[in-house]
C-alpha cells in the first residue's frame, strides 16, 4: 500500500477530537462488518483520514490491519471498489431508503430521503471500478 503523507493537526485540541471521531468511526465500521444496513467502508475511510491527521501510529494501525486494512486499501491506493461492491451497496441503500419512505407519512422527508440516495448513488458510480485479474 502506498504510504500518505501525514498532516497532523497542530492543535492539541483538534487532534483529541479527531481521535475520538476516528475511533468511533472504527467501532461503527466493525459493526457495519456485522450489521447489513450499517456501512464499512465509509466509516473505515473517515477513521483513516481522522487518524490521519491526529495520530500516524493508529493511522498505520488502521491501514496495515490484517482484518481492517484491506476494507479502505484498494481506495486509498486509487484502484477504486469492485463492481461487485458497488451493486451490493446500492442495492441495501435502496432497499433501505424505499421502505424508509414506505413507512414516513412525511412527503417532506420522503423527498429528501430519495434527494439523497439519487446523490449518494451519483457517487458511488462515478467511483473508480477496479477491475479483478
Amino acid at each position: 500500500m502506498a504510504q500518505r503523507p501525514i498532516r497532523r493537526s497542530p492543535h492539541a485540541w483538534v487532534r483529541y477530537a479527531l481521535l475520538a471521531l476516528g475511533w468511533l468511526s472504527v467501532a461503527l465500521g466493525v459493526a457495519g462488518i456485522f450489521l447489513p444496513l450499517l456501512p464499512t467502508t465509509p466509516f473505515l475511510l473517515l477513521a483513516a483520514a481522522c487518524f490521519m491527521r491526529s495520530s500516524p501510529r493508529f493511522h498505520a494501525w488502521l491501514v496495515y490491519h490484517p482484518t481492517l486494512g484491506p476494507w479502505i486499501g484498494d481506495h486509498l491506493d486509487g484502484k477504486g471498489i469492485p463492481l461487485k461492491g458497488k451493486l451490493y451497496t446500492l442495492a441495501l441503500m435502496w432497499a433501505s431508503i424505499g421502505l424508509s419512505c414506505y413507512l414516513l407519512p412525511h412527503a417532506a422527508a420522503r423527498l429528501f430521503l430519495l434527494a439523497s440516495a439519487l446523490l449518494v448513488s451519483i457517487y458511488i458510480l462515478r467511483l473508480k471500478t477496479r477491475r479483478i485479474v
